[in-house]
C-alpha cells in the first residue's frame, strides 16, 4: 500500500539533521506492507491527483490552519476530493485541524491556552498517552465526524469521518527527546514557563505510541467497499 505523506511543516532547525516529518511517520508506521512518497505542501507541492496513493497522511506545523498561506486552499481543496473519492486519510496535529477546517468545521487559537509533553487521552474508550504540543485545537467539529478521542482540555482531540478520515490532535510521531528538543529550542517565550516544567517532569512518561500506531496502521489497511 503506498502512503503518500504531505508534510506541512518542518522540525527545528536544531533537529533537521534527524529528517522531515514525513520520515517520523515513516518510523512510526513501519514498512511493513507500506510504501511511502512525500510532497512538500508547506513549499508549494501537491500530488497531481488524489490517486497518486492509496492512502494520505498530513502531518504537524508551526502553521495555524486558519492563517493565509497560498497551500493552504488547495490543500482543502485536496482534502475534500480525497473525501469524495473515498480515499483514507489521516491528519495529526494541524493535519487533523486541516482536515476538519476543510470538512466544514472550526479551528481557533484555543482561549484555555497550551498543551505540552505527555498527556493522557480517551481514546476509543481507553486512556492512552501521547505526546502533545499545541495550543490551536478544533473548537467545533464537522458533522460528518464523530468524536473518538477527546480530554477535559481538548474536547475534539480525535476524529472518525466514517471510514474515510482518521485524525488525531497529540503527536504519536514523538517521542521524548523530541518533546524535550521542542521545550529547548520552540517553547521558551512561547509556551508558559511552568507548562514546559511540568513537561519536562513527564518526560519518562511512558507513552501509548505503539498502540496508536496499531490503529493508524488498521485503519489505511481496511477493506472498504
Amino acid at each position: 500500500m503506498k502512503i503518500g505523506i504531505l508534510i506541512t511543516g518542518n522540525p527545528p532547525e536544531e533537529l533537521a539533521q534527524n529528517g522531515h516529518y514525513g520520515t517520523y511517520f515513516r518510523h512510526l508506521l513501519g514498512d511493513d506492507g507500506f510504501t511511502y512518497q512525500y510532497w512538500s505542501v508547506v513549499d508549494g507541492e501537491l500530488p497531481d491527483s488524489v490517486t497518486d496513493a492509496d492512502g494520505w497522511l498530513i502531518t504537524g506545523s508551526k502553521h495555524g490552519a486558519y492563517e493565509d498561506h497560498p497551500w493552504i486552499p488547495p490543500l482543502e481543496q485536496f482534502i475534500r476530493a480525497s473525501y469524495d473519492a473515498h480515499i483514507p486519510m489521516i491528519g495529526v496535529c494541524f493535519g487533523h485541524q486541516i482536515i476538519a477546517q476543510a470538512m466544514g468545521g472550526k479551528v481557533e487559537k484555543f482561549a484555555g491556552g497550551w498543551s505540552v509533553g505527555a498527556v493522557d487521552y480517551t481514546l476509543d474508550g481507553e486512556s492512552v498517552a501521547i505526546n502533545a504540543w499545541h495550543q490551536d485545537q478544533v473548537v467545533e467539529k464537522p458533522q460528518t465526524a464523530k468524536v473518538i478521542g477527546s480530554t477535559d482540555f481538548c474536547a475534539n482531540a480525535a476524529l472518525l469521518y466514517g471510514d474515510r478520515f482518521w485524525t488525531i490532535q497529540p503527536h504519536p510521531e514523538y517521542d521524548h527527546d523530541f518533546i524535550e528538543a521542542l521545550i529547548k529550542f520552540r517553547g521558551k517565550g512561547l509556551v508558559p514557563e511552568d507548562q514546559l516544567a511540568t513537561a519536562m517532569e513527564r518526560l519518562n512518561t511512558p507513552l501509548d505510541t505503539t498502540s496508536v500506531a496499531k490503529k493508524m496502521r488498521d485503519f489505511f489497511k481496511k477493506e472498504r467497499a
